[in-house]
């Protein structure tokens, strides 16, 4: 079968481009039952819900050991596992990440790789429309922050839903609770807006990393950039959801237009 990849980056070969962003999550890989032997190759595998592996494991993994985790993502790593992890999933093995494995290493893993993309997760063409969205208020503002989530390539829209997905749960574990026994949990102390304000400049940005004034923002831009990943992690739910009405009416145009893509459609489902 066809790989149905658009950008992160067009399966571009380029030497050493983190070679995971190319690799898709395969559901059964996430099979905690898995073994954790020796390493094997994985292959890039044509499936419909297109999330590179190295981000499902990552977000899987901490939501499975990481959400109690006090300052998780603000935490120091040991940039030398990170760095040995990062060049096991480069070259395409198969990384098991189990309890062992230390939440912060992860953590900075994931903000790595979000960082270090050749094509960032949001496309820099629309870094300059989604922080307009900052000077919008309520339903106007999401309207118009669905309808550019519509723009995305479906391996970058894919990934985002994922990644929002696990912030949304980080996020609820901010705050400190008690166990049916009356035990206190710990809060791990990352709200919606500390979670923004870490991974903000990951997701959206203006320059290709390495680039001259790459790492130069300007504090409008910077409190754009959190107040738009707030609304983000808040309202992803509903901001990935067509309505019916909208499907309705692309259903509608292509019937007039493109019957052979509905025929199309309905055959790949």
């Amino acid at each position: 079968g066809a790989m149905s990849v658009d950008s992160i980056t067009d399966l571009s070969d380029n030497a050493s481009e983190l070679l995971e962003a190319l690799q898709l999550s395969h559901p059964h890989e996430l099979d905690p039952r898995r073994s954790c032997g020796k390493k094997k190759q994985l292959s890039l595998n044509p499936i419909t819900w297109q999330v590179p592996r190295i981000v499902d494991r990552c977000c899987t993994h901490l939501e499975m050991h990481g959400l109690q985790t006090v300052g998780i993502f603000r935490v120091g790593s040991s940039k030398k596992r990170v760095q040995q992890l990062r060049e096991e999933f480069d070259q395409g093995l198969d990384v098991f990440l189990d309890e062992h494995q230390s939440v912060h290493d992860v953590a900075a893993l994931l903000k790595e790789f979000l960082r270090d993309m050749p094509d960032s997760l949001i496309p820099r063409e629309l870094y300059g429309a989604f922080l307009s969205t900052a000077t919008l208020e309520g339903q106007a503002q999401l309207d118009t922050l669905q309808l550019l989530l519509f723009l995305l390539p479906p391996c970058h829209s894919d990934t985002l839903l994922r990644l929002l997905r696990f912030l949304a749960q980080v996020a609820r574990h901010a705050e400190s609770s008690w166990d049916p026994e009356g035990r206190q949990i710990p809060g791990n102390k990352m709200t919606v807006s500390n979670l923004a304000t870490v991974f903000g400049p990951n997701i959206l940005q203006k320059e290709k990393p390495g680039e001259k004034d790459a790492g130069a923002l300007n504090f409008e831009d910077s409190a754009a950039i959190i107040l738009v990943l707030q609304r983000l992690i808040e309202h992803h739910h509903s901001l990935f959801m067509v309505s019916p009405e909208m499907q309705c009416d692309v259903l509608r145009r292509l019937f007039q237009t493109d019957p052979d893509v509905i025929e199309y459609l309905l055959r790949r489902k």
